[in-house]
């Protein structure tokens, strides 16, 4: 896939044609740097503070799968995600100042599960319009679960399925293209680009950070954000698998 350089003007014509775009962000040092802020991250306690660590099970066991509102308990992620490069070309493809809607780092570990198709838009409340990206931990490619995308296609909410994603009539007729990036690249698209990922069939882990942005004129809505899917996710539940999201993306097994 191409790729273009952080601040490139050529990124956001892509964008806005396309639905997504794929930008080189981090050199050798930052790729290391992130490697081991994750690897402090995923190993904090599941009962020791107000981030949100998910778990599936998998053949082999076990494995984490996601890990949710960090940001505030770990300044080197914060500082990465809400300045410098990241903000800098959310705030360009959203066309106005970005800011920080939520974040999540989705593992998807050796024998971890894929996701459904689907857009993001229906689970990101109170605005329309997001940005998000997925910044590579590690190399993401077909074996070990990359992104799919659909272009062209992120002007509304397409027809959902009683657990929130795209129903299979619709899934059939998009034309769906693989996504993989090398760690340290970031593949931005919008919340209403369709898209969807296999599971890790390798022996390569796939881990990669899920920053969400909107443009700061609607709000900081971070807190909010947070607030609301707590509340309904105690309340209710959405399909069988194990629920990290306000839809039923997520294929992975529960665990128990």
């Amino acid at each position: 896939m191409q790729s273009f350089a952080t601040g490139d003007s050529v990124a956001k014509v892509f964008f806005d044609d396309h639905g997504w775009v794929l930008i080189d962000t981090l050199d050798d040092d930052g790729i290391k740097q992130l490697r081991e802020w994750i690897n402090e991250i995923s190993s904090w306690s599941d009962e020791g503070g107000p981030w949100l660590h998910y778990r599936e099970m998998t053949d082999f066991g076990p494995k984490l799968c996601r890990t949710e509102n960090f940001t505030p308990f770990h300044s080197g992620i914060r500082a990465l995600l809400t300045s410098g490069s990241m903000l800098q070309c959310a705030s360009l493809l959203i066309g106005e100042q970005a800011v920080l809607y939520k974040e999540k780092i989705n593992y998807k570990l050796v024998g971890g599960a894929g996701y459904a198709p689907h857009q993001d838009a229906p689970a990101y409340p109170f605005i329309d319009s997001h940005i998000s990206c997925m910044l590579g931990i590690d190399d993401a490619d077909e074996l070990n679960g990359c992104l799919e995308v659909v272009s062209h296609c992120f002007g509304e909410v397409l027809p959902m399925n009683d657990v929130g994603c795209i129903t299979n009539d619709v899934v059939q007729s998009l034309e769906w293209t693989m996504a993989p990036l090398r760690a340290g690249q970031t593949l931005w698209f919008h919340s209403r680009t369709p898209h969807r990922s296999g599971e890790n069939n390798s022996q390569r882990d796939r881990r990669a950070i899920y920053p969400t942005y909107n443009a700061l004129s609607e709000g900081d809505l971070r807190e909010a954000y947070y607030a609301a899917k707590l509340q309904q996710m105690a309340t209710s539940t959405v399909g069988n698998n194990v629920q990290v999201s306000l839809i039923g993306d997520f294929q992975g097994r529960t665990i128990g």
